[in-house]
């Protein structure tokens, strides 16, 4: 095989991409990043929380990071051991996602918006031992909410004995007023003495970087999240990648108001700034727009990163106007396709004429294909850009073979940034990792003659919403608990603020009646906001193909029709 050149295909006319070899992988663990980060650049800010009042050094960050590093440890856990945490943007997040690493405890995103049987399973499946959380976050109240599934805390002292979470040993709350049972989050790095500390300095040299160092869960379409499972490796390069695509550099000041639990916060933002010696800033614990311009302003920020929902809500603020954006040049644009005029507007009238966009997926850590500053203004606004270095990836048709050029087929991923699987779940990691090493996205896509990608649409229907992936079955399984539903299917129908919006068709047990409100009733509390659904229609039957399948593209077609809906195109 000829060997490609900046992305570009390996063979002519065949949809088979190859990334540079250049710059090389970084062959080290999150720690020691921090370390020799704190070392090269002591004094420069790592970490600005706006709505904390927060500012850390590199060397302060890498201290308190070793300081939590041994009070884990001193709690009683160790090397590969489970921690989630269960909480918005702020400073404590990236502290536990730092202090993990160099403990080589294993850390465990979990969404902010979970509600209980979310919650439950996610703790469970992975078996986590210890849960980071605040006392409450906008209508989550999340202390109450584990001490729902746990009533055993109140009457805990030392290691927890839940019968509900049984893995579960210690809770440990951010802030807030405390409660019986909980251990303050500031009090941990206190509980460490003279042998754990020696201990995390020992573990700096043990580590391994193809170790797994993180759980990140993806919606599944089984009906139950899949918890993608990735080393120091994987994230530690995937977010030097991005931050060197997308320009950054020493000094840098990268505003983060998309979520942490993701990878795009925590890689392509802490990660990428970790590696480049730029400046993490929070503008808030979630995304406000006003809070975004604001702290743009105030902060001089360079670069800027978001789902389109939020750049076109930051370009739609009555108050757009006033605020001075001109230290902006740079960010990065992913989580759903990006339509052309907002990529202009984002260009134009927010300064950042080095924006990029990006494709990838949680399981490849996760970015695959991103824009670099010298693609030309066409192929930013219009394309996913070209492969990552180090990164191959291809275009199968339904047999597996590589099309033509041009071709749409599914889009699957090879390198480095491919996880190492799904936790406790060989059988679907097989089914998403063949035996090569590719992993099979699920997205329909092309790739062009210089090697430029895009998405065309998905082979499963999963619905992204305002930047959140949704698989329908996920909901579907969830509904099919309600008493007087028979069956149900759920599918996405464009919406123009979130780019699309969850509605589910149900039929209802003979003899039974139900509103709209009950069934979003049953849903709220139990799973995440953005999973209820926004539209609820009671129908007989569903359209089926003769094999007995539920045509859910006619369900589409007959919502967009009776809602009047626009559906919006990307180029």
């Amino acid at each position: 095989m000829a060997k490609s050149e900046a992305g570009r295909p390996v063979t002519p006319d065949v949809s088979h991409v190859r990334g540079p070899d250049t710059p090389p992988l970084r062959d080290e663990t999150i720690g020691q990043a921090l370390s020799a980060a704190a070392a090269r650049w002591p004094e420069r800010e790592a970490l600005v929380s706006v709505h904390q009042n927060i500012r850390w050094t590199y060397k302060e960050l890498n201290d308190k990071a070793e300081a939590l590093a041994a009070g884990l440890l001193a709690l009683g856990l160790a090397r590969g051991d489970r921690v989630g945490i269960w909480a918005p943007n702020c400073a404590e997040w990236t502290l536990t996602q730092f202090a993990t690493a160099k403990a080589g405890i294993i850390l465990v995103n979990i969404n902010p918006a979970y509600r209980l049987s979310e919650l439950e399973y996610t703790l469970n499946k992975v078996g986590v031992k210890a849960l980071i959380a605040p006392e409450r976050f906008k209508t989550s109240e999340y202390v109450e909410m584990v001490e729902t599934l746990a009533p055993e805390i109140a009457k805990s002292t030392g290691e927890l004995a839940s019968a509900k979470l049984p893995h579960l040993k210690h809770v440990i709350q951010i802030g807030g007023t405390p409660r019986t049972g909980w251990r303050a989050f500031d009090d941990i790095s206190g509980l460490a003495g003279e042998a754990e500390r020696k201990a995390v300095a020992a573990l700096a040299d043990e580590l391994d970087c193809r170790d797994a160092i993180n759980i990140q869960f993806t919606s599944g379409t089984t009906g139950l999240p899949k918890g993608a499972t990735l080393s120091h490796h994987n994230i530690l390069n995937n977010g030097f990648m991005v931050g060197r695509s997308i320009g950054l550099k020493e000094g840098d000041r990268l505003c983060i108001p998309v979520p942490l639990y993701h990878c795009f916060g925590m890689v392509m933002g802490n990660l990428g700034c970790l590696t480049h010696g730029a400046t993490m800033v929070y503008p808030a614990d979630a995304f406000d727009p006003l809070a975004v311009l604001q702290a743009v302003e105030k902060e001089r920020c360079t670069g800027l990163y978001g789902v389109p929902t939020m750049f076109i809500a930051e370009l739609g603020h009555p108050d757009f106007a006033k605020f001075d954006l001109s230290s902006l040049r740079t960010g990065c644009m992913a989580g759903s396709p990006c339509p052309v005029e907002v990529m202009k507007q984002v260009i134009s009238r927010m300064h950042m004429r080095d924006v990029t966009i990006a494709y990838g997926m949680t399981e490849t850590s996760p970015v695959s294909f991103q824009t670099g500053e010298g693609d030309p203004l066409e192929r930013r606004v219009s394309t996913i850009g070209r492969v990552q270095p180090h990164l191959e990836c291809r275009i199968v048709d339904l047999d597996g073979k590589t099309v033509p050029c041009g071709e749409p087929g599914e889009l699957c991923t090879r390198g480095y940034s491919v996880m190492i699987g799904y936790w406790d779940d060989k059988e679907k990691t097989a089914e998403a990792v063949d035996a090569e090493g590719w992993m099979h996205t699920g997205d329909l896509a092309t790739i062009d003659a210089e090697g430029y990608g895009n998405i065309v649409g998905r082979l499963k229907d999963m619905v992204i919403r305002g930047g959140e992936n949704v698989y329908p079955r996920e909901i579907e399984e969830y509904l099919y608990r309600h008493p007087k539903i028979e069956d149900v299917a759920v599918v996405g129908v464009p919406d123009p603020k979130y780019g699309e919006e969850i509605c589910a068709w149900v039929k209802l047990k003979p003899g039974e009646s139900a509103t709209e409100e009950e069934i979003k009733a049953f849903c709220k509390g139990q799973i995440a906001h953005y999973k209820v659904p926004r539209y609820v229609r009671f129908v007989p039957e569903f359209p089926m193909t003769v094999t007995g399948k539920v045509q859910k593209f006619q369900i589409r077609d007959a919502m967009i029709a009776e809602l009047k809906l626009d559906v919006a195109k990307t180029a």
